[in-house]
């Protein structure tokens, strides 16, 4: 064998520490050691250059970050790496350390690549991060639009009017407000607002015309669509944010993973809950918990769940979270079936 091919056929760990402009590219072998540690241009060919050939001998680990799982798609196919992103809840804590640089960085990422201790999240499709990049568009312009609805009820409170239809955001409450009698000013700011409010609504409509293009083919989101209380932009959601369900161990931990599982908070003899924990996209938190409204006021199995949470005093809202909490865990096991059966 010679010298080259002996080289490329040991195992190599790398850590990458990605920024905009740069990486910092920590190469280790098998037993610990650093054969180097350089910055390189944000560029794959480069960060290539700085590793040297291996291939699937090289196992790479990078911060996950805007951009990294582009970066993870393009090592994996120019080079043939194996290459993970390190979970976002880790790569925060080393920012905590007292001796933080580029280079502890990619060298505690390479370390825990090589003892396998690196906790790492799931690589989406880049057909998925796609759907996820139009989904979270539309989430932008419902958002845009709720704060145009503020800012004209804020208006109507400094003038101390108040609205006299029961939908204000319908095209009986637009004529309303347009033929409302205000001061000069006053009233060219709120024709600007209903103006900026017609056009968030027509980019609204284009969003969700282009989504259901998105999605017209894909088997998970017809199947979605087919149980009761799950709507397009719902479904949607579910499958940008989720990925595939089969990837999580459990009903339970994609509960955990939606944001919905319950928070301890205690502490000796004291027992606790705070709320619930903060993980995943809030939008994707968000759709469940409006999901479990729907459910449980028109859904024969959660009306009563709910009414049994609200007679032992639960508030609405912790009642819809336990709906959202069990619907999801039930969900898990029917799309599992599905991926199975498509696999």
């Amino acid at each position: 064998m010679s010298k080259r091919k002996a080289t490329e056929s040991v195992p190599r760990y790398v850590g990458l520490d990605y920024h905009q402009a740069s990486v910092q590219v920590c190469v280790m072998d098998a037993t610990g050691r650093v054969r180097r540690n350089v910055r390189t241009p944000n560029d794959t060919h480069d960060v290539i250059q700085a590793v040297g050939a291996g291939g699937p001998h090289v196992q790479a680990a990078v911060e996950a970050c805007c951009g990294a799982a582009a970066f993870v798609d393009d090592l994996t196919a120019q080079a043939g790496w194996h290459v993970v992103q390190a979970h976002p809840g880790f790569t925060s804590r080393m920012r905590q350390n007292p001796d933080k640089s580029d280079c502890s960085d990619a060298y505690l990422l390479a370390d825990l690549r090589r003892v396998g201790y690196l906790p790492v999240v799931w690589t989406a499709s880049p057909a998925l991060r796609d759907l996820r990049a139009l989904v979270r568009y539309r989430q932008q312009l419902v958002m845009a639009q709720r704060n145009v609805k503020l800012r004209i009820r804020a208006l109507l409170r400094e003038h101390r009017l108040k609205p006299t239809l029961k939908r204000l955001w319908g095209p009986g409450g637009r004529r309303w407000l347009q033929a409302l009698e205000l001061p000069a000013l006053a009233r060219w700011v709120l024709d600007q607002h209903l103006a900026e409010w017609q056009h968030q609504a027509e980019r609204l409509t284009a969003c969700e015309q282009r989504l259901t293009l998105a999605v017209q083919d894909d088997a998970v989101v017809a199947k979605l669509l087919t149980l009761p209380g799950v709507g397009l932009v719902t479904a949607a959601v579910l499958r940008a944010e989720i990925g595939r369900f089969d990837r999580f161990t459990s009903g339970k931990a994609l509960a955990h993973y939606c944001g919905l599982s319950p928070r301890n908070a205690s502490s000796g003899q004291r027992q606790a809950d705070a709320g619930l924990i903060k993980s995943g996209h809030p939008a994707l938190r968000a759709i469940l918990i409006q999901t479990a409204h729907r459910l449980s006021q028109r859904d024969v199995r959660w009306k009563p769940y709910k009414a049994a949470l609200r007679a032992r005093g639960k508030p609405g809202s912790v009642a819809a979270a336990a709906i959202a909490n069990r619907w999801v865990r039930w969900l898990y096991y029917q799309m599992v079936s599905l991926e199975k059966a498509a696999a």
